[in-house]
């Protein structure tokens, strides 16, 4: 079971640092992939991405060096959260497509929560 659970942290972990990386670092070519950046303000756009990297390393750190392991499921709880408030934006904007990668993310992290809880 631990084994599963690090590779389900490590692919949750990746995909949020893309995209937390798409939407701090790479914002003028995240414009031109996702439809809703030029809608919201920029600064919007940038704390999440700053959350998602951050809540990537909190996936992965704290159960990795032993300290204070506890942070690794709250980390996940968090970033089911940031991905539900996505699919919820994405409903409300009729942005179907979008949701599945979402609901890929809130069902790993999800995973992760209960596991290392």
């Amino acid at each position: 079971m631990n084994v599963t659970l690090w590779i389900v942290q490590i692919i949750l972990a990746a995909g949020f640092v893309y995209s937390g990386w798409m939407k701090t670092v790479g914002i003028e070519s995240s414009k031109k992939t996702w439809a809703w950046v030029n809608d919201v303000p920029k600064s919007l756009v940038v704390w999440i991405g700053i959350a998602e990297l951050l809540g990537a390393l909190g996936l992965v750190l704290p159960w990795a060096l032993n300290m204070a392991p506890v942070l690794t499921p709250i980390a996940a709880i968090a970033l089911a959260a940031v991905a539900l408030s996505g699919m919820l934006f994405h409903i409300r904007r009729t942005e179907y497509r979008e949701i599945g990668v979402n609901i890929f993310f809130v069902v790993l992290a999800l995973i992760v929560a209960i596991g290392r809880l």
